[in-house]
């Protein structure tokens, strides 16, 4: 089998303008509700692209780890390639890739950092060994070898043996601020059902249906 001879038919279900929720965030939470309770793997995992000063994109997957009215949360080391990218242009994509309910959705806005009290309460929720995994990896860095890495996630562990982790200074959160969404349901024949919402310049928001 080739390439080209990859292909299947989407026939899981279609999208309408009626059964739209009139605000995107509530259409997103139900999706993301709905991605959630399937048998999806990693339903939270999303695919983040940002560009850097020489207008060179990137894309990497990372986790929801927030989501309300306010927009989506992810949680990085500040010295990495995604950081150092939206200093210095902070917009950013998203895409959630939910192919086993034969949807995807797309969200582009601006990014700004969540607060600091917002860091240190998610990062006390997370299991100790990925806050120390948090100080043993200067994420992007370059590494000598895997030993290397797992000498200084020994180092931190020692280190760190006797009461809570503190979040490092060079840990934080980003949120995309939402200013487009668009959500793809697979469709028969590949007329797939595709539709977009945008915020106007009142900041409200209009929807439109786009060709697959």
């Amino acid at each position: 089998m080739t390439i080209e001879d990859t292909r299947r038919e989407y026939d899981y279900g279609h999208l309408s303008r009626e059964s739209l929720r009139d605000n995107p965030f509530e259409q997103f939470q139900l999706w993301l509700d709905q991605a959630c309770q399937s048998a999806i793997k990693d339903p939270t995992a999303m695919t983040l692209t940002t560009v850097n000063a020489d207008g060179r994109p990137w894309s990497r997957a990372v986790l929801l780890k927030g989501f309300d009215q306010r927009g989506l949360v992810f949680y990085t080391n500040l010295g990495s390639r995604k950081a150092t990218d939206i200093a210095t242009n902070p917009h950013a994509s998203l895409h959630f890739p939910w192919f086993l309910l034969d949807r995807q959705v797309s969200i582009g806005g601006s990014v700004e950092k969540v607060s600091r009290k917002e860091v240190l309460k998610y990062f006390l929720s997370r299991p100790k060994d990925s806050q120390l995994a948090a100080w043993a990896s200067r994420q992007s860095s370059r590494l000598s070898s895997r030993q290397a890495l797992e000498g200084q996630f020994r180092a931190m562990k020692e280190k760190f043996a006797q009461g809570e982790i503190p979040t490092p200074d060079f840990w934080g959160g980003f949120r995309i601020v939402p200013e487009e969404f668009q959500f793809w349901q697979g469709g028969e024949n590949r007329l797939h059902d595709r539709y977009q919402y945008r915020l106007d310049k009142n900041k409200r928001w209009t929807i439109n249906q786009l060709a697959p």
